[in-house]
């Protein structure tokens, strides 16, 4: 069993064996998303022209690849840093065991930066959805992995009715076809292979190709310089997830805006 798979395990079992109160955590989402701007992560990164990259600068604790990054991370200064940097939106890692996170970070990085945030996590049922968007996430990450195309549909029709975003997460040519056939607005190439954690910037030249030009894309992991960033916007690529990179940086305001190119000129 590969670690993808231990997750989406684990995860199955805590929801089968924990008592949810499922009306009350879609009530509070609702009820979060009654009076608030709608669909601000996409927002976020359609600002800007073609060679702008839109940063969305990531927390989390740790990883199964790169173990522990931030111990006990301070989320607000992080999450500050990040706007001071230009950051277009913040993406919070939330999966408790293996990543360390937590859903209490997602109001917490919204209220610091003022930015949009996206909850990520491996979400196999609705119920996910509503827990994220009731702790304050305005888009939640879908993984063309461990979801078929009627799931996505299902779950990406539950994000628009709340007003939210769903980034659908591909890594090779079944996923992104499972990922169109499900209708994903926001498709996510992800360079890091889940299963054995090697990273490849060209899956995301390659898999770019063949997104429609009706959908936003974003580019993640594996990006660390403004040379990354220059190669994946000659491939259509106009928004970039960017974690350990940056939160390895003593000044991860600085680290933001050399992704950006402000510092040099670009």
């Amino acid at each position: 069993m590969n670690v993808l798979e231990r997750i989406v395990g684990e995860t199955r079992e805590e929801l089968r064996t924990t008592r949810l109160d499922r009306a009350g955590i879609e009530r509070r989402a609702r009820e979060r998303t009654a009076s608030s701007e709608k669909h601000r992560f996409r927002a976020a990164l359609e600002q800007g022209g073609e060679r702008d990259a839109r940063i969305i600068a990531e927390i989390k604790a740790a990883s199964p690849s790169a173990g522990t990054i931030v111990s006990g991370p301070d989320v607000e200064s992080i999450a500050a840093a990040y706007r001071d940097g230009g950051a277009a939106a913040i993406s919070v890692v939330t999966e408790p065991r293996h990543f360390k996170g937590t859903r209490d970070w997602l109001a917490r990085a919204a209220n610091a930066s003022g930015l949009p945030v996206i909850m990520k996590d491996f979400v196999v049922d609705p119920v996910q959805i509503f827990r994220g968007v009731a702790a304050g996430a305005d888009a939640v990450l879908l993984l063309a992995s461990i979801l078929d195309a009627s799931q996505l549909r299902d779950f990406i029709a539950i994000t628009d009715e709340l007003g939210r975003d769903a980034l659908v997460e591909v890594h090779d040519d079944r996923e992104l076809d499972v990922a169109i056939d499900g209708g994903a607005r926001l498709v996510g190439v992800n360079n890091r292979n889940l299963r054995d954690f090697s990273v490849d910037l060209g899956t995301s030249e390659r898999l770019g190709a063949r997104i429609p030009e009706s959908a936003l894309r974003v580019t993640e992991s594996g990006i660390h310089t403004r040379a990354d960033v220059e190669q994946l916007l000659r491939s259509g690529f106009r928004a970039f997830l960017v974690g350990e990179s940056l939160l390895r940086q003593a000044d991860r305001a600085a680290g933001v805006r050399r992704l950006r190119g402000v510092e040099t000129g670009a």
